[in-house]
């Protein structure tokens, strides 16, 4: 049950999308996607690049060695990806008197589907210190309570992150429901990876500071190519300011509040 509460704020945060408008005005879209910025910029430093240089420290490796090899290798997999992916398209969406009409196809854009891509990568490794947590109460070594804890303070952190996926899809005109289902889905990996966690505590824990410099190198791959450039138009540009600066001072506070 305790690995289950991080995917629980996953869910609250994508479900947000049941209560938004249709349609975003260009000004509130650029928000979002500058606010989803920040938040990423912030949990990939205090979520992901401090916690493996700690982890790096305590395993008697160099500090730089995992943070700056793993960050590295995150964004060269996502730049590899890039390159690779097919064009996205969707369900043909049309009426009985639009028969001569070219189709229309709704689609997920290409920057939020890596988008939800990024932020399930960011998961696997949030799951995986979950894990780590409640494994250790099974050797004596940490407190149940402690690992509560740590649970409830990242399924805290999720709730923006679920948000940042649906709604921004929700706008593309996919359904609410469908949107709400891709941004829960991007946190299903967390349980599953504290599974796994608890079952390989050993091979998982060395490679743990790896996985998460190269979730958050993935992270910021997104940011610099999928979100800043869309959001930074002309006349949205303290916009964007404003929404990377509320992202990212929001998921700091979080970071450093809930440990």
């Amino acid at each position: 049950m305790g690995i289950c509460i991080p995917f629980l704020g996953t869910i609250i945060g994508a479900a947000m999308v049941l209560f938004m408008k249709n349609q975003y005005h260009k000004n509130m879209e650029a928000l979002m996607l500058s606010f989803a910025s920040g938040v990423m910029i912030a949990a990939a430093v205090w979520s992901l690049l401090l916690p493996s240089i700690e982890m790096a420290e305590r395993q008697g490796v160099a500090e730089w060695f995992p943070a700056a090899g793993g960050f590295v290798l995150g964004n060269l997999f996502l730049l590899l990806l890039d390159r690779v992916l097919p064009p996205m398209q969707g369900k043909c969406v049309c009426s009985n008197n639009d028969k001569e009409k070219p189709p229309v196809y709704k689609d997920i854009s290409k920057e939020n589907a890596m988008l939800t891509f990024a932020v399930t990568m960011h998961n696997i490794p949030e799951g995986m210190a979950v894990g780590v947590a409640f494994a250790s109460t099974l050797y004596g070594e940490g407190s149940v309570t402690a690992a509560i804890t740590l649970a409830i303070g990242i399924a805290v952190q999720n709730i923006p992150e679920g948000a940042i996926i649906s709604m921004p899809i929700k706008s593309e005109g996919i359904s609410r429901c469908k949107a709400f289902l891709t941004g829960a889905a991007s946190g299903i990996v967390e349980p599953l990876a504290a599974a796994l966690t608890l079952l390989l505590t050993g091979v998982v824990v060395v490679a743990l500071p790896y996985l998460l410099a190269f979730a958050a190198g993935a992270m910021i791959y997104v940011v610099v190519n999928e979100l800043i450039p869309p959001a930074h138009q002309e006349g949205q540009k303290k916009v964007v300011t404003i929404g990377v600066t509320i992202g990212f001072v929001l998921m700091m506070l979080l970071d450093i509040a809930l440990g």
